[in-house]
């Protein structure tokens, strides 16, 4: 899954798209190097990040949405958006996936809304908002506290009839670095949810922080948080650099072949 966002403050510059023919080339080049979705966003999700009314997170999304689905429209656009209203838009305009940082909890209607439409929800795990989650990182057991909060919105995602559930453990969302380490560690753990694992570790500071560089320096570390991600069970990798993710899937399939 590619990552494209539109916001001027993402944590990677190399992600920010403002412009279409920017945009649309960016696309071009993930689908060359072998991506299967593309992650469409316009409100940082990164620590501390500024508040975006709905009003200007849909001025971001939908015209460059419009754009994309004119120019690729076999293309399976993933809605990164935690609002029930943008992602109603998104859907309505051609996008197939909604990708809900919040996991529900930002927006009470979301869950009827993916349910209703029976689109694919990616539900993540994440407490308070992406000004507040870096305080509320104390777990009494970091995976078991985990899995439980993401079960217990499983089961109402299921009561509701949703039929395809992705489920995303949170790489960076109230958990700081050594517990981002262990979630890839357990990641076999979240297999007892019974769906597909997405993994988002693409040039966090998770991995930049670890090794003392950039986000711009981090593609050789998130090749291997990537690689551990898929022995341990993920099926699905958020990244900024496909060829990269490509290269480690194919490699990663036939060592667990």
């Amino acid at each position: 899954m590619g990552i494209l966002n539109f916001t001027p403050d993402s944590f990677y510059s190399e992600s920010r798209t403002l412009k279409d023919s920017s945009l649309l080339s960016k696309i071009e080049v993930m689908l060359t190097e072998g991506a299967t979705f593309v992650d469409i966003g316009a409100y940082s999700s990164r620590p501390g990040a500024n508040f975006v009314s709905v009003e200007d997170e849909k001025q971001r999304l939908l015209p460059a949405l419009e754009s994309i689905v004119k120019a690729f429209p076999e293309l399976l656009i993933s809605v990164d958006t935690f609002r029930s209203k943008i992602a109603a838009d998104a859907i309505d305009l051609g996008a197939c996936m909604v990708n809900d940082i919040s996991g529900g909890n930002l927006d009470a209607d979301m869950f009827a809304l993916v349910a209703k439409k029976q689109v694919p929800y990616i539900l993540m795990h994440m407490r308070g908002t992406p000004e507040t989650m870096s305080s509320l990182n104390k777990y009494d057991d970091l995976i078991l506290d985990t899995i439980s909060e993401l079960q217990k919105k499983v089961q109402l995602l299921n009561n509701l009839g949703l039929n395809d559930l992705i489920v995303d453990p949170g790489l960076g969302f109230a958990k700081d670095l050594n517990q981002n380490y262990e979630i890839v560690k357990h990641l076999k753990s979240f297999e007892c949810l019974g769906h597909p694992l997405l993994i988002g570790a693409s040039r966090k500071s998770m991995i930049y922080k670890l090794l003392d560089c950039n986000p711009k320096e981090a593609l050789n570390g998130s090749t291997v948080i990537h690689t551990a991600s898929l022995l341990n069970g993920a099926s699905i990798l958020r990244v900024h650099d496909v060829k990269a993710a490509v290269e480690a899937v194919k490699i990663t399939n036939l060592l667990k072949n």
